[in-house]
């Protein structure tokens, strides 16, 4: 019998969803995912969601908040939503491939 990986819910909470743009393709050629995160996440949360999650080894996390942009549509002013991002960083020969979910 092998022994059964168990997730806590509240690495799921941490990450959000995988970020899938160019920009993001092209830094998985250098062993880099992106992932939209909570935004009271914490560096060492992220790595252990991330380690937990896809059992992989994680070498650094960096983290940005991108703004909401003021937009107008149909005249109508509106904000949208701050977003805090993790650019996860993993050892070598470790890979993620995030199309297939979670």
């Amino acid at each position: 019998m092998s022994p059964q990986r168990t997730i806590e819910p509240r690495h799921y909470d941490v990450i959000r969803s995988p970020v899938i743009t160019e920009k993001a393709t092209a830094a998985s050629e250098h062993n880099k995912v992106v992932f939209n995160v909570a935004k009271t996440a914490t560096k060492p949360a992220i790595k252990e969601a991330v380690e937990k999650l896809f059992d992989v080894k994680v070498k650094s996390v960096n983290t940005l908040v991108r703004k909401g942009k003021v937009k107008i549509f149909k005249g109508r002013k509106g904000v949208q939503s701050d977003v805090k991002k993790a650019v996860v960083t993993l050892e070598e020969g470790q890979k993620i491939d995030i199309t297939t979910g979670l």
